[in-house]
């Protein structure tokens, strides 16, 4: 197949582009299911003055037509090219972006999600130069992993915008580029077919792409078109285990579990155990169609769609240790570990001894009904149905190119979720029910050696149940239930026109320009749709002998990842395949239980129900729902340069942005509608330069200013409570001001050799305005760990009425105060710098002397970054403080730290060495990045249970590789391999190598199939 580029606009750019051609290769990548060449794999090229036509063939020809675009644009751009249509290199966006220097993504369960550029996730997605929505309440666009890589012909990354560019991004802006029909030079038609086996699901899930398109005569003209369709499924599985280890105790008040007197130092004993295994099944449907009519070399018309579905399934459970705390000065460790804390902001934190392994037994005299055992099914999904429309023209009068369009896109997203807690009641005769908790004392062992978290059932106590009876739904009771089905509707209608007014040969070093108007329309209505039910208390809580035909053993091989021999392997949950497939059945069944029990008919009685219908009129669904209105006008204009070796554009982008918020507040249980608006305008000046200081030397250098939207939710005027009596409130902030973006860019490019580039990059930001999180954490009496359950919570926080107090109160029931989180901005300036190194090399030029050692290749990049300023600060959470204190009484109150970038890694790097000859086709990518700051913790873990400061993410490197062949000239089969050496995760609590919170243990996948060409 061949690619046949359009005359281009200015003359004056020409013949740079043209002879660009033979420049080398972009970034780092090699396709995955790479279509391998023989001796002759590098492109074979045609110059006709007619029609500027290009064949490009193989891998190293793409990568050829990739580095072009990079040295021929107008500012930093970086790209990806499909070797083939529809085989960029791997299986995801993310994974795919992953190559990009500068880029690197976060994975749930293995699989790529999130991605951050220059350190930051606050970045743009277009498809086709279209703004996209998103699939919840950010402003990021689409979810990388929602679109399969199949349906791209290429991906740029704008690190440098012009005025042309679309404002909202802080590290790049990522454009999704479809394949367009005129460029076709023959018949496009292929079939690829795959399956994927993930080992810790077990699994094998089908994945099958197709590509059609084809260039017609008509008249004077031509017409063309291109459909692409792809049909994904793919399961990934992460264990997650959980330990928290925040419950100090102080020197001489602790015992052991035989009486013996305690340690006579401070330590941190165990206040909770969490084994979360994570399950994601993804099925996916996206279809790409694009047409283009060019009646006359004059005019063009094009249309293109975009439609995705996809539901991504969870079927997760937790098996949880709880009331752990209410025994620990009963239960000293066998041994500890010293844990040094580090600085934050210059503060010594200091060092105190934690438990590092033991057992936990009961005692009754303590505490009659801890610790217990809860078991958890999270059965949820996220549906959503993406469009995107575009119709425009493109026609050329004189020295005037005027390009017209319209687009629409939206994303309507159902998040369907039945999630269930058992309490098991342990039948063991020395743990007798007291009658009023549906709790009963279990015994724990742990292991936290070798940096895992490790811990299990101790089979050895007196205490402790049979492996029968762990397993027999008699001995648990219903304790929470979670049925909900939340709406996301959004949508972004857009008018833009641009115009070129060709000045060369007119104005001097003039070369163009450019001038243009964009008007969007955006909005975003949350719906909350929920119902929650929890209880403390056994007269509430149904028996599982009423739901033995719901209940069934949970999965037994959480020690696949790493062979762990201390894991909860004998459990019962309420059946998620029950609970996602027949989900109004398994409903009406919870409820029917729950109406029998006392509670239940007192419930009734009362004219209400412990488990309600889901009501969207209710004060609480009210109370959480929103809708955000936005408006904005763009307009730039921007002048084009050209004199000798010195190029560059020079521009401003001056945007007006009006926001309407909408939402209910809730006063004695009615809703009453509030609003709030605002508006602000922005000038962005942006200026590219480039210097051709050889024919193979080229120097860049930019100065642009951006602007970051706050999300809406961030912006709701609405209150959603969460279930957990550690999760924050967050509560929104219509008063954020956008925050404002100014970078400078340097860049030294090096083309030394064919299908080769060394290249070195300088950044700095300096940003205002950024977002940050501020937390006030609920207060927690010091001595009982008792928290107040009456609003309005004078002592800090806010009230939820939501969760179980568990061993939070003393009083059994639902409510108390939880920790309140919002969103505002920090009123310092923050910056961020860092250097970018990129080298790509292959052998293909010696062919006559290495023979087949000529088809190596290696493509490496280096990414370092610094973060600076700001004066919001987070704050120890309750517990923290006292564990700070109790190191140093001398410490402040609180102690507090300066917020940094979430998900900022100081350094990556990845390395990919590739080999492509005689139809093989070999590539082996390892990717490196450094420690980072994260919210996405274990078990739904707060702030506040992390000690009050996000989780680090220990630094962490993954290899994939991918083997290629070639049958025939039609027919290529491969296997690629993600996560091969099955690289596991750490989490630390405050600092990196502190206290051991966290582990993450997520899948090896395998991908293998056969791809063919017609």
């Amino acid at each position: 197949m061949g690619i046949r580029l359009a005359p281009s606009r200015a003359s004056a750019r020409k013949q740079r582009i043209i002879a660009g051609m033979l420049a080398g290769s972009a970034i780092a990548l090699v396709p995955s299911a790479a279509l391998a060449q023989d001796n002759d794999a590098d492109a074979s090229i045609v110059d006709d003055d007619q029609d500027n036509v290009i064949m490009v063939t193989g891998i190293r020809s793409s990568l050829q037509s990739a580095l072009n675009e990079k040295r021929n644009a107008d500012s930093l751009i970086e790209i990806i090219q499909a070797e083939d249509i529809g085989k960029l290199p791997d299986q995801n966006l993310a994974e795919v972006l992953e190559n990009i220097t500068g880029v690197q993504i976060t994975r749930t369960a293995g699989i790529g999600t999130g991605v951050q550029i220059r350190g930051t996730n606050d970045n743009l997605v277009l498809i086709n130069g279209v703004k996209t929505v998103a699939t919840g309440t950010g402003r990021g666009g689409l979810n990388f992993e929602d679109v399969n890589s199949a349906i791209i012909g290429a991906v740029e990354v704008i690190k440098a915008p012009t005025a042309a560019n679309i404002e909202g991004s802080v590290g790049g802006t990522v454009n999704l580029r479809t394949i367009r029909p005129l460029e076709l030079n023959d018949r496009l038609l292929s079939f690829r077919a795959q399956g994927e086996y993930s080992e810790l699901s077990n699994s094998v899930k089908p994945r099958l792409s197709a590509n059609f398109g084809n260039v017609l005569e008509a008249g004077d003209g031509e017409i063309g078109f291109v459909i692409s369709g792809s049909y994904t499924e793919q399961e990934g599985t992460s264990f997650r285990p959980r330990v928290d280890r925040d419950n100090l105790i102080g020197a001489g008040q602790a015992v052991t579990a035989a009486g013996a007197a305690g340690p006579n130092f401070p330590f941190l004993n165990i206040q909770f155990l969490n084994q979360e295994l994570e399950n994601f099944e993804f099925e996916t449907i996206n279809v790409a169609g694009t047409l283009e009519w060019a009646p006359s070399t004059n005019l063009k018309f094009f249309a293109d769609i975009i439609y995705k579905d996809q539901e991504r399934r969870q079927d997760s459970s937790r098996v949880q240790g709880s009331g752990v705390s209410a025994v620990d000065t009963v239960n000293v460790p066998d041994g500890f570990e010293t844990v040094t804390f580090g600085a934050l902001d210059g503060l010594d934190l200091g060092s105190i001894e934690a438990a590092l392994f033991g057992t936990i037994q009961p005692n009754l005299a303590q505490d009659d009904d801890d610790p217990n055992l809860r078991f958890s099914s999270d059965t949820g999904a996220r549906v959503t149905e993406t469009e995107l429309y575009r119709l425009g023209t493109e026609f050329t009068t004189g020295r005037f190119t005027t390009q017209i369009e319209v687009s629409r896109s939206t994303s309507d997203t159902a998040n369907p979720n039945l999630s269930t807690t058992l309490n098991f009641i342990n039948p063991n005769p020395l743990t007798p029910l007291d009658g009023t908790s549906n709790d009963n004392s279990v015994p724990f062992i742990y292991d936290l050696r070798g940096g895992a978290l490790t811990f299990g059932i101790d089979f050895n106590s007196p205490f402790a149940p049979t492996i029968a009876q762990l397993l027999d739904p008699n001995n648990t009771v219903l304790d929470a239930v979670t049925n909900s089905n939340n709406m996301t509707e959004n949508e972004e209608d857009a008018f833009r026109i641009d115009t070129t007014l060709d000045l060369d040969g007119v104005l001097g070093f003039i070369t163009s320009v450019d001038a243009g108007y964009r008007y969007n329309d955006t909005s975003t209505e949350f719906t909350q749709l929920r119902s929650t039910f929890g209880t403390g208390a056994i007269a509430n809580s149904p028996s599982g002998s009423v739901l033995a035909g719901l209940i069934v053993p949970g999965p037994d091989n959480f020690d696949e990842a790493d062979g762990r021999t201390l894991a909860f392997r004998n459990f019962v949950v309420i059946d998620p395949d029950q609970a996602f497939s027949d989900r109004d059945n398994v409903i009406a069944a919870l409820q029917a239980a729950l109406d029998a029990t006392p509670g239940g008919q007192a419930a009734i009685a009362n004219g209400g129900r412990l488990l309600a219908d889901i009501d969207p009129n209710s004060s609480g669904n009210l109370g959480a729902s929103f809708r955000i209105e936005e408006e904005t006008h763009a307009l730039y204009a921007q002048a084009n340069f050209e004199a000798g070796p010195v190029r560059g554009n020079v521009g401003f982008r001056w945007v007006d942005t009006s926001v309407d918020s909408f939402g209910n507040e809730i006063a004695n249980g009615v809703a009453s509608p509030v609003t709030a608006g605002g508006s602000y305008s922005e000038f962005m000046p942006r200026i590219n330069v480039i210097a051709e200081l050889s024919d193979d030397l080229f120097l860049r250098a930019s100065f642009t200013e951006d602007i970051n939207r706050p999300d809406f939710d961030d912006l709701s005027l609405s209150v959603s409570f969460p279930t957990g009596p550690n999760n924050a409130v967050s509560l929104g902030n219509p008063n954020l001001a956008p925050e404002t973006v100014q970078s400078y860019d340097a860049s030294l490019e090096w083309y030394f050799a064919p299908s080769s580039l060394v290249s070195v990059g300088f950044f700095h930001k300096d940003r205002t305005n950024l977002f940050v999180t501020q937390v006030e954490d609920a207060f927690e009496d010091p001595v009982t760990g008792f928290r107040d359950i009456t609003d309005p919570c004078e002592q800090g926080g806010i009230f939820n009425p939501v969760p179980d107090r568990n061993v939070l109160s003393d009083v059994p029931g639902n409510g108390l105060c939880v920790p309140l989180q919002t969103i505002i901005n920090d009123s310092a300036n923050t910056t961020q710098t860092g250097i970018e190194v990129s080298f790509q090399y292959d052998l293909s030029q010696f062919e006559d002397a290495l023979g087949f050692a000529s088809g190596f290749g290696i493509i490496a990049n280096y990414t370092w970054q610094d973060f600076g300023g700001g004066e919001a600060t987070q704050t120890a959470s309750g517990r923290g403080q006292q564990i700070f204190e109790a190191i140093n009484p001398n410490v402040p109150d609180p102690v507090e730290a300066v917020q940094g970038l979430l998900d900022f890694s100081e350094n990556a790097y990845n390395i990919t060495l590739y080999y492509e000859k005689y139809g093989l086709s070999a590539r082996a990518r390892y990717t490196w990045r450094d420690a980072f700051r994260t919210l996405d913790t274990a078990g739904g873990a707060s702030l506040n249970s992390t000690l009050g400061f996000p989780v680090v993410t220990d630094s962490r490197g993954q290899l994939n590789a991918s083997v290629v062949y070639d049958v025939t000239d039609y027919l290529s089969i491969g296997v690629e391999g993600v996560n091969l050496t099955k690289s596991d995760i750490s989490q630390f609590c405050v600092n990196d190598d502190a206290l051991l919170c966290f582990q993450g243990l997520p899948d090896r996948r395998l991908t293998f199939g056969a791809t063919v060409r017609f």
